[in-house]
């Protein structure tokens, strides 16, 4: 390898618009004065004229003119006989510049420099990448879809950098093809063997979040405030919102008119249910709003066990609970309440499904539970197609569970 050779290949990185002209130049100086300490024991002596805008490289030594014999130190001393063949004119004690080739360090030694240059660069690409995306963490991101996995699909963005959408991180109803430019938030940024992991997701609560941040100018501008946004991917959302100014409808301007606004957040989400309410620190009426549709007629806190018993209509039960249980569930997590569903006015004459685990297996009866169907009367009020609807039971376990409570009551 010569030195044009050697010259080019740091020519290569002079328009990278990662690195500044300043850090190039640092970056090349470092590299070859490690290869001259291990070629010359020390680098102090040595001037090192760089212009990575044309690839144009100098080295030159430094050494002093001694009288001929008296020479102790080859890097730092040059004898007066030597000196004179670059210059009649020197005398002892001046000092002498002089000019070493690439060439002159020897092939192995170029070969480990260029390696060790392309190293460095890619080294500090790295690093340049992971404090850029590690600033990005938890904001909205677009790429485009390069190449789809089993356990993940793999984004190139605008600049080349990869970014990776794990399965685990997609709304269930996500399809995409390659070519599609996919938006998420930047979830995190972990350097492995010097290379940048940057994962995205579409399934967290902030990427909810920042999609009201974008779509609602009020939210943008401050005058609405999100306060705390829960979600099952794909399926259901709740979002409690506030405003600092009264005459702002906090709920009306995120929704829209007749949902012109939120309903690009529920397209991009693969038509996520998106409950949209007014904040308040009264923990009730929190709980009670983020039971909706479901009308709740008394809510009694226990402040020290963090759980609320809600107390409702038969008939808003179910709505309360939800289909599979999700409506209950996030409204406890958007209160931070674990809450317990009661019916109002149930009889004497009912009872809990829980006596029935004699005949009726447990698992079936935790299934109806979860459903919000707590009693006998409750469960029979429902048809089976209800039941199958509300539940995960087959027909056959629901047939079955409605002959053996039917039984009881003839």
């Amino acid at each position: 390898m010569n030195s044009l050779e050697l010259i080019e290949s740091f020519s290569e990185f002079k328009d990278d618009k990662l690195i500044n002209r300043e850090t190039l130049m640092a970056i090349l100086e470092e590299v070859f004065r490690n290869t001259l300490k291990k070629k010359y024991g020390s680098d102090d002596n040595f001037d090192i004229i760089i212009n990575p805008d044309k690839g144009d490289l100098q080295i030159f030594r430094n050494r002093v003119v001694v009288e001929d014999g008296a020479v102790t130190n080859d890097n730092q001393q040059i004898e007066l006989s030597v000196a004179r063949k670059i210059e009649p004119d020197f005398e002892v004690g001046e000092d002498v510049s002089e000019e070493i080739k690439i060439d002159d360090l020897g092939r192995r030694a170029i070969l480990a420099l260029r390696q060790n240059l392309i190293s460095k660069i890619h080294e500090y690409d790295s690093m340049t990448i992971y404090q850029r995306f590690k600033d990005l963490i938890g904001q909205l991101y677009v790429a485009e879809i390069h190449h789809i996995r089993h356990k993940a699909i793999i984004l190139l963005d605008d600049e080349g950098n990869e970014i990776i959408l794990p399965k685990e991180k997609q709304i269930p109803s996500d399809f995409f093809k390659k070519g599609e430019h996919v938006r998420g938030i930047i979830e995190s940024v972990e350097l492995k063997s010097t290379k940048p992991t940057i994962i995205m997701s579409r399934t967290s609560p902030l990427f909810l979040e920042r999609l009201f941040e974008q779509e609602i100018p009020e939210i943008a501008d401050g005058l609405i405030t999100i306060n705390k946004v829960v979600r099952i991917p794909g399926e259901k959302a709740k979002v409690a919102v506030d405003s600092f100014d009264d005459r702002i409808d906090a709920v009306g301007a995120c929704v829209g008119v007749r949902g012109s606004r939120i309903h690009g957040i529920v397209r991009e989400l693969g038509n996520e249910n998106i409950d949209v309410l007014p904040f308040t620190n009264n923990p009730q009426l929190l709980i009670t709003r983020a039971l909706a549709p479901a009308r709740v007629s008394s809510v009694v806190i226990n402040e020290e066990e963090k759980r609320a018993d809600v107390y409702l209509a038969n008939e808003e039960v179910s709505k309360a609970i939800g289909k599979s249980g999700y409506n209950i569930r996030l409204a406890s997590q958007l209160s931070g309440y674990e809450i317990d569903v009661y019916r109002e006015g149930v009889t004497e004459e009912d009872i809990e499904l829980s006596e029935f685990n004699d005949e009726i297996e447990e698992w079936v009866i935790e299934e109806l539970q979860k459903a919000g169907l707590d009693t006998a009367k409750s469960v029979l009020e429902l048809s089976a197609e209800e039941l199958m609807q509300r539940t995960d039971l087959e027909e056959e376990t629901v047939n079955e569970v409605l002959r053996i409570l039917a039984e009881e009551f003839e």
